[in-house]
């Protein structure tokens, strides 16, 4: 497989192929910085991503294409923070502010912030309690040159897009990674990819607006859609994700009249690995295939990649020897299926990214990556809404990722973090295959993320069809609670909640409860299963 970013991509509009040069380096990274000098920013500080990406990196690329016409009217009023348009004027030397209002660090009742994290190359647990590394934070490293980031800055107020100084590291990490195959690609931090796609779709959509998705799809994004007047259509999907054909037939045929005359969708709401619910995972002709029919149809994607470095080792089968993990960062990343983003010639898609899945979602500290123009416009609506992620939790993160691991230490990170979520992984298949009555039940072996999608055959259910589809699904689904184990209704993330569905699933989680556990629950539902299907010996009564 390729790595991430060099996949080529050719657009619709062009009869040649666009293949993206060799991504930053991790060896590149203290080179660009050495060139660029010592980065110093202050409280409020602007930052500029154009130096975090090199002066000449990407001036052979080509322009993203601009969304005027795409714009929601809410989106296209916003005229931003008026108030810090000062900020660029904080570096004049000599300057004396009496301008912003922005409380003195001296009020701060902080000194120091000391935390404990892990080695690399020791990240269980244990390892870091014993012999975890000590980071420390204090209020004036920036003024005693101890740091570029300090308590007095983070702690302050800030810019919508985040500080500059973890910016910078989000910025090389994008670059390193998915490398965007156009010049003008932005990123700015978010507070997650919730309120990332809140505004996402305030900034393209309006009421009486429907997008696409996956049938089965993140329930919340459903619900953030709605109050807005903004309906889902479910796409088709299989084990590989959403069906490139079923998005191109529903666009094609796409009838005003039959959905309250509305305009034909031109947003695609995607969770392309380790799809919630379903675990399942585009691969890269997939994405390809997905791609070429959104530049067809003129759609924007929104790319939510929050599973995406939970891309697990593959599933050698229960009691099977384990394959091997990447011996080398190079390894690691050439084993992950390209983004959307790493192949995105138009400036089509905002892609987000989120801590909350490889760190910790209490940090609340996201980012998307998208053309400037489409950053600009994000960034507008944050200054006014959310301002940037909590600066407390910036501080803490830039500790960590910056001055502690480094990209190649977090990638480190990452490998450790496959390899424990592919051991959960594990156990659940193997509980399943020894629990779940596979007459009735099947499943595929998710290759990312954290959940396990399990099919049911409901029209084995002697119930059945005197029962409906919803009826037998909620019996199983109180079966399961009466014998002590919780999985998630699959009718609970219909993209389309009044239509017609003739599949049934539930979804398991393997993320966070211990192995014993995970095996207990998967029988406690096996048993509820059998009780509801009247099976005695294996066999369907």
């Amino acid at each position: 497989m390729p790595p991430p970013s060099a996949v080529e991509v050719t657009a619709e509009s062009d009869t040649s192929a666009l293949t993206a040069l060799s991504p930053l380096s991790l060896k590149g990274v203290s080179k660009r910085r050495a060139a660029t000098g010592r980065l110093i920013a202050g409280v409020a500080a602007e930052a500029n991503v154009e130096s975090f990406k090199g002066a000449t990196q990407h001036l052979h690329k080509p322009k993203a294409k601009t969304w005027d016409h795409h714009f929601s009217a809410e989106s296209a009023s916003r005229k931003g923070n008026s108030l810090k348009q000062a900020a660029k004027y904080l570096k004049t030397p000599g300057l004396i502010s009496l301008g912003g209002g922005l409380p003195s660090s001296e009020y701060f009742p902080f000194d120091e912030v000391d935390i404990k994290v892990p080695q690399i190359g020791h990240f269980s647990p244990a390892e870091t309690h014993q012999n975890g590394a000590i980071v420390k934070a204090g209020k004036h490293d920036l003024a005693e040159g101890k740091s570029i980031y300090d308590i007095s800055t983070a702690f302050n107020y800030g810019q919508g897009s985040g500080s500059a100084q973890l910016l910078r590291w989000i910025t090389e990490h994008t670059e390193i990674i998915h490398n965007p195959p156009y010049r003008d690609w932005f990123c700015t931090m978010t507070v997650g990819s919730t309120s990332a796609l809140d505004m996402a779709l305030r900034l393209f959509t309006q009421r009486g607006d429907f997008i696409v998705t996956e049938e089965y799809t993140f329930a919340t994004a459903v619900e953030t859609a709605a109050p807005m007047g903004v309906g889902c259509i479910g796409v088709a999907m299989d084990e590989q994700g959403l069906l490139a054909t079923s998005l191109d037939s529903i666009l094609s045929s796409w009838d005003p009249s039959a959905h309250n005359g509305a305009r034909k969708p031109f947003i695609l709401y995607t969770v392309p690995t380790g799809q919630n619910p379903t675990g399942a995972t585009q691969s890269l002709q997939r994405r390809k295939d997905i791609y070429r029919v959104c530049q067809k149809h003129d759609v924007y994607i929104f790319e939510d990649e929050p599973y995406y470095f939970l891309q697990m080792q593959p599933y050698t089968g229960s009691n099977a020897p384990d394959a091997p993990p990447p011996a080398s960062h190079e390894e690691f990343l050439s084993s992950l299926v390209p983004s959307l983003l790493s192949m995105d010639v138009d400036g089509r898609v905002m892609r987000m990214d989120s801590f909350s899945k490889v760190v910790a979602p209490g940090s609340r500290v996201g980012w998307i990556t998208a053309s400037e123009q489409v950053v600009q416009r994000y960034m507008k609506h944050a200054d006014v809404s959310t301002q940037g992620p909590s600066g407390m939790s910036q501080l803490i993160l830039f500790k960590l990722l910056d001055e502690h691991w480094g990209h190649a230490g977090y990638l480190d990170w990452l490998v450790h973090i496959r390899l424990e979520y592919t051991r959960r992984r594990d156990v659940i298949l193997a509980a399943c295959e020894e629990f779940l009555p596979r007459e009735v039940v099947s499943w595929k072996p998710p290759m990312a993320g954290m959940f396990h999608w399990l099919k049911i055959d409901y029209t084995k259910h002697p119930a059945y069809p005197r029962l409906s589809i919803p009826e037998i699904e909620e019996s199983i689904f109180l079966k399961s609670i009466d014998h002590g184990a919780l999985v998630m209704r699959g009718s609970w993330f219909y993209a389309e909640t009044t239509a017609a569905h003739n599949t049934m699933f539930f979804r398991a989680t393997y993320a966070a409860a211990p192995f014993d556990k995970i095996r207990e629950a998967i029988r406690r539902f096996g048993e509820a299963v059998r009780e509801s299907f009247g099976m005695t010996d294996g066999m369907v009564e």
